[in-house]
């Protein structure tokens, strides 16, 4: 029941009900383009992610090629993470260029992802997974791929079908910034972090309204050479599993610690419309 309720909240995601409209047409709905600063406020709405002229042209400033190199560093990152590979079935499927297209797709690079997706059961078969006495196709789009890691076979059964939890976020995103520090982004297109770890903050509340306050925090994990160390010398865990989300709440800056959401009347970060000092 518990994993029924979560499949109709990720299916009636904003974000993902626009995916899923996108899928059937060939236009890309853009936002209005935003002043020239070098500060992009966040485009939501209705709830939904919608990008802009500028938001297209920090991808364009990156290029495709990094986009790959990153989410490629990312996914070797995340296959040698015991916690996190538990959510990964197939290592030999093409996370990373999916994973890429999606990004480039989102912040409005074209159809990569949608075109890749209406092409996908030609290049690859169609994927199926029994759960009790229902078989459905999955990783054809994001909830079902999200649905299909609460199920892998690779999870411990008392977990099976659980679905993602703030902790799971929390390793998730410090191993994605870890990524495009190593692939030189924070360093080379500062612009376009500012944006993504935004970005990032946004779709990372699909799994709890307690996950966007720690993607900063993420951000500076994977800035410290010390934490790397101490997680590998962990065997490649985070040392924040299994301990209690509220508790680690307080110990971020105070200013991180609350999540509005997009249609608050007055949003906090990730929606703020000026620079943060």
């Amino acid at each position: 029941k518990e994993a029924e309720e979560a499949k109709n909240e990720l299916e009636n995601d904003p974000d993902i009900v626009k995916e899923k409209q996108h899928f059937s047409e060939q236009a890309l709905v853009m936002a209005p383009m935003a002043p020239p600063t070098s500060f992009i406020p966040m485009q939501v709405i209705h709830g939904a992610h919608t990008p802009s002229e500028a938001t297209r042209r920090l991808v364009e400033k990156v290029g495709m090629e990094k986009l790959r190199r990153f989410t490629g560093l990312f996914y070797e990152r995340c296959f040698v993470d015991p916690h996190l590979d538990q959510f990964i079935a197939e290592h030999s499927e093409p996370h990373a260029e999916r994973f890429a297209n999606w990004i480039a797709e989102k912040l409005g690079f074209g159809t990569p992802w949608t075109q890749e997706r209406r092409t996908r059961p030609k290049r690859y078969p169609k994927k199926f997974m029994h759960f009790g006495d229902e078989t459905m196709q999955v990783s054809h789009d994001r909830s079902t791929a999200h649905f299909a890691a609460w199920y892998s076979p690779k999870r411990e059964a008392q977990h099976m079908g659980q679905k993602f939890q703030p902790e799971d976020a929390r390793n998730w995103m410090r191993l994605h910034f870890w990524a495009a520090r190593e692939t030189g982004l924070y360093d080379e297109h500062p612009d376009f972090m500012d944006y993504y770890e935004r970005f990032i903050g946004h779709f990372v509340s699909i799994y709890s309204s307690k996950s966007p306050p720690f993607t900063r925090e993420s951000a500076r994990w994977s800035a410290d050479p010390e934490n790397l160390q101490r997680y590998h010398q962990a065997g490649n865990r985070m040392d924040i599993l299994g301990k209690n989300i509220d508790q680690e709440l307080l110990l971020l800056p105070a200013e991180e610690r609350s999540y509005t959401g997009s249609r608050h009347d007055n949003p906090l970060w990730p929606y703020n419309r000026e620079a943060l000092r």
